[in-house]
């Protein structure tokens, strides 16, 4: 069992969330709220407007997202899905615990609230030296008031 934070299209309300709802890709399920421990430039690129954590750390924002306790098969796919390692590359991150809502029967699963774990982030170190230059978001929503509208995989 691993820890997967995602602050994109992986949350809940956004685009690619059903992906971890596919039992065919493997087991996922929400596990609490959280944000990075350090800043990170979460900007919106490319031509599908999709976004990405750049990493440089310390610099740009502490950045929101949802932490999902995922089997090694969802692991796997999200991999794919995220064109680890070229498009991202899976890295451990360390995450501030805003909220749990996994089980509380397992020790081991029960972060409080204001503590820190570390989880699966898939982050870029390949992108376009521009991108850094971009307005940097610490909450990503594709409705957002930034106006980048999110292209959908099956609209390319």
């Amino acid at each position: 069992m691993a820890h997967v934070f995602v602050y994109g299209t992986l949350k809940r309300g956004q685009p690619n969330h059903q992906v971890l709802l596919d039992s065919s890709h493997g087991w996922a399920a929400l596990r609490g709220q959280g944000r990075t421990a350090e800043p990170h430039p979460l900007v919106i690129a490319g031509q599908h407007n999709i976004p990405y954590l750049l990493r440089l750390p310390g610099r740009g924002h502490c950045v929101a997202g949802e932490i999902y306790a995922v089997d090694e098969q969802m692991l796997q796919f999200l991999d794919e899905f995220e064109g680890c390692p070229d498009m991202y590359q899976r890295t451990l991150v360390r995450i501030e615990v805003l909220k749990w809502e996994g089980k509380r029967s397992a020790p081991v699963e029960t972060p409080a609230a204001d503590s820190t774990m570390q989880c699966f982030v898939y982050s870029t170190a390949t992108y376009s030296p521009e991108w850094a230059l971009l307005p940097y978001h610490d909450n990503y929503d594709s409705q957002g008031t930034h106006g980048l509208r999110y292209n959908p995989r099956e609209n390319r």
